[in-house]
């Protein structure tokens, strides 16, 4: 009893299958020569049906930009100076300054033992009355034997001799009073002083040592004066000037702007480089040995430029879309240059005359239709005309 009803019931369900199968081929249209309504759903849509996307379009502008030269190099002292003692033997008493200290021209900075240098002073002074003395007693001897000599009562061999006596202790006073003068000049050469203002950059002598002559005591960064050294290839420093505005950028993060100074007048003959001196200023972060790279800006020229959200980046290769008259995009590959305060230049594969979508073209395919709208700044424009 079980084995009929459960035979029934699949053959109903069977049955049922049939019947819905029959259903569906039986609502499929059939061929006609007019579009029913089912052909009319499948038409191919209209323009504004089929646009993949709303965009603004701009048009390039022209302004007159900065020509910039990319560069690198060390920066270092405008000039440095060596300080040293002029007189050598004397041990060193004191040093009076230390590194990063500002010192002005005739300062101080270090004294060496005195003691010797003064007693020979002395000496040298005792010495020059000595020959004082003796000079003075020459030429009295003379003018006593030349008054005697009216009345022939002197020789003259004797006279020449008195002559010669004084002459030679004149001579003899003029040497030692040159002594004394060479004495009092390393006297005060024992006071060892700044020739020039300027930054200490290093201190390399030692209190107690004996300091011969060009020892270095000190190294002075020359009126606290930097330059940043920009290595050029004989092309760029052909266009590089004194007096034009450059703009570092130090391993810190910090830009510091300079203007160049010295352009230099050779090229370096291993590497075919020469330097262009930039002038910075000597209280900013820039710190002498560091290496850095800048910007030197050259006169302005006309640029063709487009926002930076008008110009795709793809394969390695710049790209602008491009909308025609039946507003259908087209992509163009374009040559891309100086970048500025958000845009972008464009030196080659772009006429100022046409219009570029602003942005959103990595969204777009060659050839999608869409549907332009007037971009704000043109919005802008229209208003401020009216």
């Amino acid at each position: 009893m079980k084995n009929i009803k459960r035979r029934t019931a699949w053959i109903v369900a069977v049955l049922v299958a049939v019947a819905v199968v029959v259903a569906i081929i039986g609502r499929r249209p059939g061929p006609g020569p007019g579009p029913g309504p089912a052909s009319a759903a499948t038409a191919t849509p209209t323009d504004s049906q089929a646009a993949a996307l709303t965009v603004e379009v701009v048009a390039p502008e022209t302004r007159r930009w900065p020509q910039t030269l990319l560069a690198s190099g060390a920066v270092a002292a405008w000039e440095e100076v060596v300080i040293s003692p002029e007189t050598g033997g004397l041990r060193i008493a004191e040093l009076r300054v230390n590194i990063g200290e500002r010192v002005t021209k005739g300062q101080l900075l270090a004294l060496l033992a005195d003691s010797t240098v003064r007693a020979e002073l002395a000496k040298q002074e005792a010495l020059v009355a000595q020959s004082a003395a003796s000079l003075q007693q020459a030429a009295g001897n003379l003018k006593r034997a030349q008054a005697v000599d009216v009345s022939g009562a002197i020789a003259p061999q004797k006279l020449d001799e008195y002559r010669a006596n004084e002459a030679t202790a004149r001579a003899s006073l003029a040497s030692a009073e040159a002594d004394l003068q060479s004495a009092r000049l390393k006297l005060s050469q024992t006071r060892i002083v700044a020739p020039d203002a300027g930054i200490v950059a290093s201190k390399s002598g030692i209190v107690g040592n004996v300091a011969s002559v060009g020892t270095e005591l000190y190294r002075l960064i020359r009126q606290g004066r930097i330059d940043w050294r920009a290595e050029l290839d004989a092309r760029q420093l052909a266009s590089v000037r004194e007096g034009q505005v450059a703009r570092v950028q130090l391993p810190g993060g910090q830009t510091v702007t300079g203007k160049v100074r010295l352009v230099s007048p050779t090229l370096s003959t291993t590497t075919g480089r020469g330097i262009a001196y930039v002038g910075l200023a000597a209280d900013g972060p820039a710190r002498i040995g560091v290496f850095a790279s800048g910007t030197i800006e050259l006169p302005a020229q006309p640029a063709l430029t487009l926002p930076e959200t008008a110009v795709v980046l793809r394969d390695g290769r710049a790209y602008v879309h491009t909308v025609g008259r039946d507003g259908k995009v087209a992509s163009h590959v374009v040559t891309t240059g100086r970048r500025r305060e958000g845009r972008v230049e464009v030196t080659a594969g772009l006429d100022a005359a046409t219009r570029v979508v602003a942005k959103g073209g990595g969204f777009l395919s060659e050839g999608a239709l869409v549907r332009v709208v007037a971009s704000a700044a043109s919005s802008n424009a229209m208003g401020a005309a009216k």
